[in-house]
């Protein structure tokens, strides 16, 4: 089957954006720009050092991102959530702290009928669910 992985674009910061989610989710991330790749010669210089293409990796996350490229308008929607769903008390509350930093909370992490629920706007836009099922 599929996977379904979340690909974010930025206005000009996913480097920035991209190395907080590692510090925050940890894993491995790998930024190509686009002087690094084999479209440089393709592209204007001022553009050189864009993220054409970044991956975040651990375990079963799984985040990418790019710099907006093209020419059309740069809107932040709201229509993307990015769920991480915990196995553990411990480590919703670690992540939920993490990515708190500088984000607006919406509902702060409680005890909801079907386990531990909390969400926010991270620094940068992008909306994270965080969730934890109950202990059986």
């Amino acid at each position: 089957m599929a996977e379904f992985n979340a690909y974010l674009t930025f206005e000009g910061n996913c480097r920035e954006a991209m190395e907080f989610y590692k510090g925050c989710l940890d894993g491995e991330l790998n930024l190509m720009t686009v002087g690094d790749s084999p479209m440089a010669a393709q592209m204007p210089a001022e553009m050189h050092s864009k993220i054409l293409h970044s991956v975040l990796t651990n375990g079963a996350i799984m985040l990418m991102g790019s710099d907006k490229l093209d020419e059309e308008e740069y809107r932040h929607g709201n229509t993307v959530s990015l769920c991480l769903v915990c196995k553990s008390k411990k480590e919703i509350e670690t992540l939920f702290s993490k990515l708190s930093t500088g984000a607006k909370a919406v509902n702060p992490l409680r005890e909801e009928f079907f386990g531990i629920y909390g969400d926010l706007t991270d620094k940068y836009g992008f909306h994270w669910m965080f969730q934890a099922d109950n202990p059986k």
